[in-house]
């Protein structure tokens, strides 16, 4: 058996990981990264890269049908030649996993050690059964995996997750996927567009990440209307037959109805991976999840050498969240006694579907937790249906609430289905990361005719609600025409 004996251990070598061991290298030499699996980023291998390749292939095949209503036709019908769609996706999903690698190839063969990690005690961890390591602090950064029924297990190979999908090298006649969350939405809408037969299902009504009601069920309408999805479906049964799946189920008109489908993605969720630590031995204090409690700006457990980062921590799992966690805990760890808050940046989420989806800020809900029993917020909206330049490009869809602090005209937060929506959350999270009021954000520049005018729209909306500005203009001439 080996012993290693170092200052710091980052157990983990993903987003998260890679970031805690620089930042702990900056303070010691003495740091080691254990990884189990293969190194490389869930976004690179098969998260939020491939998917936008089979996203990127799915749009190319929808603009060519939305061209007639330009008045530009094709002759023939759409050859999608599958083969071809998973060969570029698999090809620049290497390519970024490579430039992945390249980073990892770079750290000290020493400083790397291969297998699974699990607590002996706080300070101590056994390597599968060649290495023990102990060492004075440590980083849990092992990331998250795909979550659902134990008894889909039934369904064999007919069973997939988002990783498998990314390793198909021909697109299959029909999925059925389970959640119409991020995964669920991004993938169905994708090869709905690329010819494969999609049906969405869901459970409790919810669509994507929304917490607005309003904007949810706009949403819901919207995909419903491109393709199957039901957010609450009855399942009577659902069992392999052959090389298919048979689901059973009451349809949207209230029928009982079969779907024979290839395969069932499950896209319900994710699970922290801490439940193979062996964590019962590191003496942490652990949530309702079984997830060690962590600070939420120095990510230090209970147990003052431990830290936590990434989807692990389970609580913001995105790539630049776990990107930053690990900074934070590496920095802490390397930096150990001298423990220091870092900087989370305000909250920024997006789904790239069509139209996309954002998040930005508090949610819907979280603001009303804080402030909604004393009605001290507002909501202003716009719609994007006869908004001037979403028209022009045939975009026309979507729905943007901003919400606003009554008093103080701060601006709190906003949920959103729109085009672009990648684009205009990222303006309104920079102006929440500054603590800007509505006003405030009036105040800044707007070009004519952009689909950001409509962001304009519903701060006006808000801050006349707020009681600090002036009503709403139907048709303001100072804004340009369809604004």
């Amino acid at each position: 058996m080996k012993q290693v004996n170092v200052e710091v251990a980052v157990i983990g070598g993903g987003t998260a990981g890679l970031g805690a061991y620089r930042s702990a290298k900056a303070y010691t030499d003495s740091v080691v990264l254990i990884e189990g699996g293969p190194f490389g980023t869930t976004c690179a291998r098969v998260g939020c890269m491939p998917s936008k390749l089979l996203i990127a292939a799915a749009e190319s095949v929808h603009q060519i049908e939305k061209a007639p209503k330009f008045g530009v036709h094709t002759s023939g019908d759409i050859d999608i030649n599958g083969k071809q769609v998973m060969a570029r996706v698999k090809s620049e999903r290497d390519r970024f996993v490579g430039f992945v690698l390249e980073g990892v190839d770079e750290i000290p063969a020493q400083d790397k050690i291969i297998g699974f990690a699990k607590f002996i005690d706080s300070h101590t961890l056994q390597v599968d059964d060649h290495t023990q390591v102990t060492a004075k602090r440590m980083v849990i950064a092992t990331g998250s995996r795909p979550a659902y029924p134990q008894v889909w297990h039934e369904l064999g190979d007919r069973l997939i997750i988002n990783d498998d999908v990314f390793d198909w090298d021909d697109l299959p006649e029909s999925v059925a996927v389970f959640g119409p969350g991020v995964i669920g939405l991004e993938l169905g809408q994708s090869l709905h567009r690329l010819g494969v037969q999609v049906k969405v299902f869901g459970l409790g009504g919810q669509v994507g990440p929304f917490t607005d009601k309003t904007v949810m069920e706009y949403a819901t309408k919207a995909f419903q209307e491109e393709f199957y999805l039901d957010p609450d479906v009855r399942v009577q049964s659902m069992q392999r037959v052959g090389d298919k799946v048979e689901i059973h189920f009451t349809n949207l008109d209230g029928e009982q109805a079969i779907f024979s489908t290839d395969y069932v993605l499950a896209a319900t969720g994710r699970r922290a991976n801490v439940d193979k630590l062996a964590i019962e031995n590191a003496g942490l204090e652990l949530d309702e999840s079984g997830i060690p409690t962590a600070d939420f700006y120095t990510l230090q457990t209970s147990q003052p050498h431990i830290f936590i980062a990434g989807d692990a921590s389970n609580q913001l799992p995105l790539l630049h969240e776990a990107a930053d966690q690990g900074r934070i805990a590496g920095d802490n760890a390397g930096r150990f006694p001298d423990i220091r808050a870092g900087l989370r940046r305000s909250s920024i989420a997006a789904v790239f579907s069509d139209p996309q989806l954002a998040m930005v800020g508090e949610t819907r809900k979280q603001i009303e937790q804080r402030l909604g029993s004393c009605g001290c917020f507002e909501v202003g909206q716009v719609s994007f249906e006869n908004q001037g330049r979403s028209r022009v490009m045939l975009r026309n869809q979507g729905l943007l609430h901003v919400y606003g602090e009554q008093g103080t005209g701060r601006f709190l937060g906003a949920e959103m289905m729109g085009p672009n929506a990648e684009h205009l959350a990222h303006l309104l999270a920079w102006a929440h990361q500054q603590k800007m009021t509505v006003s405030q954000m009036l105040e800044m520049p707007f070009y004519h005719p952009v689909i950001e005018e409509g962001v304009r729209t519903a701060l006006r909306d808000l801050n006349a609600k707020l009681n600090l500005g002036p009503a709403t203009i139907k048709h303001c001439l100072d804004c340009g025409p369809g604004c």
